[in-house]
């Protein structure tokens, strides 16, 4: 389980430096480049004549061949311009490998296949970037995309051609399950033909209900030509590796903290399917100690490109920010708005009349089925609600079949689309303050960006599978590592201040992070977190475990750990030593006690300058 350094991964955060001969003029190179051994590199996986063969592949081959290798030279050419794959949809290889919910049936679908592809890209010195990141809505009955930036080479066996390869992910239509790929071709602008074959695969996701390997090799078009903005997309490339947290492996930190008695494999020593952890990290005095990102066919090639699914968190990442965000813009009176003066849709089912805002973020609306654990969440109006695209049905089936149960702010009860309301009410207040306004692009504009988040992470899932939908705010945003680290660190060691200017209302991000002893939230049935036990609260859309020397004996103080927490097995610790540690599993495990044990050998809770009692 220990993460190996590839030279695909950029370990270090270097300033910016002027570009390099061969370079685009007034473009800022991007840190690490130019490449400089001579292309000595054995081959053996996707070599040039496989990429020149019509033959197609019987299998997926080990990730590794995707990678930059050890002695790759500066590339030859330069792509800029248009690739199009040529009949996707229709191609390729497929192995189901689980699947809980039967979506994929045993006739040909377009589950089986890639969408459409035609894309711009530009080229930094050995960096393929995508001229449009994030979530992109194709109208595909099954998949959206996500295509990240990747490198570009040059090898001696490859007859003078320049190879490039990048990540991409599909990503289920109207749902946050990830499924990571690479693509991997030559291309030359001297000679015919221009592009060889593309080769593809797919063989690792973050997702619980479907595993499936997919592959294949297409035709492919090449398109000189020049791209809007290439210069500005350039430049962003640079700036954001340059901006990306310091970064070693996890390994190094038996090596940085010495006489520690760090164990590392004691992190997972109680994780039963480690198999499914997709990756994970480490935060702590400056530097992020990165996990690996496993497949079914070795390491994937863009460990720190890798595309991560946020379910849940994003009611913390994204919707609770937006609400301590507003708070910070107009005032604590924002926290006691009424839904029902802003969602019309609320005279649909339940009594909205007295249920605030902060009543919904807390899940605590008193509108509910059943009280018992998770019962909504997992009955059949939540499913029904969640499979909802079009937003008039969806904000209906928020509403209508969950009646009057408590009052607002008495009864914990987990229901995704208390969040979805609370998002859609902030989205109005918003608009009656400035009009116009997208509550997503105010997070994005004023957090996100300014924290340095990358590029492919500024979108969200969205009603109606489109990009002028209602943003979904219970679920729906995609990370990469780094911006897994910076958002918690903006809220753990920065408590929601931005190069000194405070962008979140600070006394609510105390509280959600439980450092306000007399703001804990509503307590919770442990029953949802398998293995773990004990105390557990919800406040503000963060959880927290209380943990006490009596339940942990290692421990001479009580402290709270917060966390964001996403259907799966995803995990993301703000720890009260300033730490910051998060796994990523489709196991279906939220196992991470001796996670927070290991890490405190390393900067104890129980000190005066650490611990939050």
């Amino acid at each position: 389980m220990i993460w190996k350094p590839s030279l695909a991964v950029v370990l270090l955060s270097v300033a910016l430096v002027p570009v390099c001969s061969g370079g685009s003029p007034g473009v800022t190179a991007v840190p690490g480049d130019p490449l400089v051994p001579k292309g000595n590199v054995s081959r053996t996986l996707v070599t040039y004549k496989d990429l020149f063969s019509d033959a197609n592949p019987s299998s997926p081959v080990d990730d590794s061949a995707f990678g930059l290798p050890a002695n790759a030279a500066r590339p030859k050419d330069e792509f800029e311009g248009r690739l199009e794959l040529g009949h996707p949809e229709s191609s390729g290889g497929f192995s189901k490998v689980f699947e809980i919910i039967k979506i994929t049936s045993d006739e040909d679908s377009p589950w089986k296949h890639l969408p459409a592809f035609s894309f711009e890209f530009v080229q930094n010195g050995s960096y393929l970037v995508p001229a449009k990141q994030g979530l992109i809505f194709t109208g595909n009955p099954s998949w959206n995309y996500i295509v990240g930036p990747g490198r570009v080479w040059s090898e001696n066996d490859d007859s003078g051609y320049t190879r490039a390869s990048l990540p991409f992910a599909l990503v289920e239509r109207n749902q946050n399950c990830v499924h990571n790929g690479e693509i991997m071709f030559l291309f030359s602008n001297k000679k015919i033909p221009r592009i060889s074959k593309v080769r593809y695969q797919i063989t690792q996701e973050t997702c619980f209900y479907m595993k499936f390997d997919m592959w294949g090799q297409l035709s492919a078009t090449y398109i000189p030509g020049k791209v809007a903005n290439a210069t500005e997309i350039k430049k962003d490339e640079a700036s954001e590796i340059a901006h990306r947290i310091p970064r070693k492996p996890f390994s190094a930190l038996a090596t940085d903290f010495p006489g520690s008695g760090l164990d590392l494999d004691g992190f997972f020593k109680t994780v039963k399917f480690k198999k499914d952890i997709t990756t994970y990290g480490l935060y702590i005095n400056g530097t992020h100690y990165v996990g690996n990102c496993q497949t079914r066919y070795g390491e994937y090639a863009f460990c720190d490109e890798m595309r991560l699914p946020s379910y849940s968190t994003a009611k913390s990442a994204f919707a609770s920010v937006a609400m301590m965000r507003l708070g910070e813009l107009y005032g604590k009176g924002v926290y006691s708005q009424l839904i029902r003066d802003y969602v019309p849709q609320s005279t649909l089912g339940g009594d909205w009349s007295k249920v605030t805002f902060d009543n919904t973020i807390d899940m605590a609306s008193g509108n509910f089925i059943s009280a018992k654990f998770h019962s909504d969440e997992d009955g059949p109006a939540e499913i029904a609600f969640l499979e909802a695209e079009p937003y008039d049905k969806k904000i209906a089936a928020a509403f209508a079949p969950f009646p009057h149960n408590a009052d607002p702010g008495t009864t914990w009860v987990y229901q995704s689309h208390a969040t979805f309301i609370v998002t859609q009410a902030m989205t109005a207040f918003l608009q009656k303050q400035k009009g116009g306004d997208d509550l997503f692009n105010l997070v994005r504009d004023s957090v996100y960006r300014p924290i340095h988040w990358s590029k492919g992470g500024l979108s969200t899932i969205r009603t109606d599978d489109s990009e002028t939908g209602q943003p979904s705010g219970y679920f729906g945003l995609f990370y990469i590592q780094d911006d897994v680290v910076k958002i918690a660190r903006f809220l753990n060691e920065g408590q929601g201040k931005i190069d000194g200017k405070q962008v979140l209302d600070p006394e609510r991000v105390r509280d959600s992070i439980f450092q306000n002893p007399n703001s804990l939230g509503l307590p919770v049935s442990d029953q949802g977190h398998g293995t773990l036990t004990g105390s557990f609260h919800y406040n503000n859309a963060f959880w927290a475990k209380h943990m006490t020397p009596a339940e942990f004996p290692q421990y001479t103080c009580d402290f709270w750990v917060p966390f964001m927490s996403g259907f799966g097995g995803i995990s993301i610790l703000l720890l009260p030593n300033g730490a910051v540690y998060y796994v990523f599993s489709d196991g279906n495990e939220f196992n991470w006690y001796n996670g927070v044990h290991e890490i405190n050998k390393l900067k104890p809770y129980c000190g005066a300058a650490n611990a939050r009692h």
